[in-house]
């Protein structure tokens, strides 16, 4: 099923239980909620307001209600949370895995925590506190105990009659993985040949030490990455004495590649991939109010130059008309390379080895294009003014600014990025800055010595 079908049917799905809630058809928009997926039921909750959210709650099937919560933004799963009796958190989280359960964890209240928390088995709440010793965006974090494994000395045949014995063997299983007495990770056995070699051979016979562990620390995104470029379906974890700790699965690996796609989109607002989009309007001003108060500095930093040449402007009125011009030019091409340089960044393929690089080919993008769209725009301002150094004038300016908006573009992620900041929240703010300013500046400036 393609994207654009699955995304059409989901939307069918939303305006489905919307017309039925908003005609009181309740009994049918319960039995739609019931078949559907726990993710899609989440979709629709994300999707309503909070009061028809907290009716169609009690409708979801007890047996989904973890799954779903999983699903949602930790501020809506949490604002549901902490409507639920605690008895009722407790029978919603305990069919979920160790690693789900510890990414919903943090949303639950804290008495119904601890409540939660007594209730498990000594081995599972273990299980729990060293996936939580781990941050969430890291391997520890994302990692899933629910592993098979197995010893090196073992036949084929034993470990074959183990699993058979076991009944069932964990989703997205392509892998057993292989341990020494110490619980150190030797390789993996795969599970093709498992079934496909003499049953009479050992584990280590058969096994595969080319399936690098990954440390436990490892950034998510560098998980990704990981499992983009190895094609893998599965990981084992290790701590820093290369002890196994678990693994990760391509399921875990696609929400790491869906959020970091959402945090890269929204930050360039300013806003959170979290934030509900149904919620308070004061809340909603009030996390925006930041933004755009940091705007508000880069726009009076940009009159301010514009305020410099004030006197430039009051005898040429066809400045003030053709400054937008120069500024939208410079803004659109930084802002390419911009997108360019921090989808490198994120995918691990722009660092300093390669950086001089990106900038020299970007300075030649931005002169290139500078000259073609000077020529034009030149053309244009002269037929609409008659004035043929204003034409000049405005030319230079655009074959400046878009030289300087490549440069900042292709340098400013890598900039930030040193300074511990977020490339996609600050970087479209001071881009944009950088070329309202230079636009300004470099347009009345060369008016000011060549048309006054």
């Amino acid at each position: 099923m393609s994207p654009e079908t699955e995304n059409t049917e989901l939307v069918t799905d939303l305006d489905q239980v919307s017309e039925f809630l908003h005609e009181g058809r309740l009994e049918e928009a319960q039995q739609l909620i019931s078949e559907l997926h726990p993710a899609e039921i989440a979709h629709v909750i994300e999707s309503l307001p909070a009061a028809e959210r907290e009716k169609i709650w009690p409708w979801i099937p007890s047996e989904a209600e973890g799954e779903v919560l999983l699903h949602l933004p930790d501020e809506i799963s949490s604002a549901l949370l902490r409507k639920m009796a605690p008895e009722d958190i407790v029978a919603a989280t305990e069919t979920l895995e160790t690693d789900d359960l510890a990414d919903i964890l943090p949303e639950i209240p804290e008495d119904t925590r601890q409540e939660l928390l007594l209730s498990m088995e000594m081995q599972d709440r273990e299980r729990l506190e060293s996936v939580l010793s781990y941050p969430e965006d890291t391997a520890g974090g994302l990692m899933d105990l629910n592993t098979i494994v197995v010893r090196a000395d073992i036949s084929l045949d034993v470990v074959l009659r183990y699993l058979r014995r076991l009944g069932r063997i964990p989703e997205s299983t392509d892998h057993l993985f292989v341990t020494n007495r110490d619980g150190r990770y030797l390789g993996v056995l795969a599970i093709s040949d498992l079934l496909t070699h003499d049953p009479d051979l050992t584990v280590a016979e058969v096994i595969k030490q080319d399936v690098e562990a990954i440390p436990a620390d490892t950034p998510a995104n560098k998980v990704a990455a990981l499992f983009e470029n190895r094609d893998l379906i599965s990981a084992p974890v290790v701590d820093e004495d290369g002890r196994l700790l678990g693994r990760i699965t391509i399921d875990d690996v696609v929400d790491v590649i869906r959020d970091e796609a959402d945090h890269s989109f929204m930050s360039m607002a300013g806003l959170n991939e979290e934030d509900d989009m149904f919620a308070p309007s004061l809340t909603s001003a009030r996390r925006r109010m930041p933004w755009l108060g940091i705007n508000l500095l880069t726009a009076f930093l940009a009159s301010w130059v514009i305020g410099l040449f004030g006197a430039t402007i009051e005898k040429q009125v066809a400045l003030a008309i053709l400054m937008p011009i120069v500024a939208s030019m410079g803004g659109i091409a930084g802002s390419q390379t911009l997108t360019i340089a921090i989808r490198a960044l994120a995918l691990g393929r722009l660092g300093e080895h390669n950086a001089r690089m990106l900038l020299s080919k970007e300075l030649g993008v931005g002169l290139l294009n500078g000259i073609f769209w000077a020529l034009v725009i030149a053309l244009a301002a002269g037929l609409w003014f008659d004035d043929v150094q204003l034409s000049i004038v405005i030319g230079l300016a655009i074959i400046a600014n878009l030289i300087i908006a490549a440069a900042a573009g292709a340098t400013i992620p890598l900039f930030l990025q040193r300074i511990g900041a977020d490339p996609a929240l600050a970087g479209s703010v001071v881009l944009t800055t950088v070329t309202d300013v230079v636009g300004f500046f470099a347009f009345l400036g060369l008016a000011t010595l060549y048309l006054v």
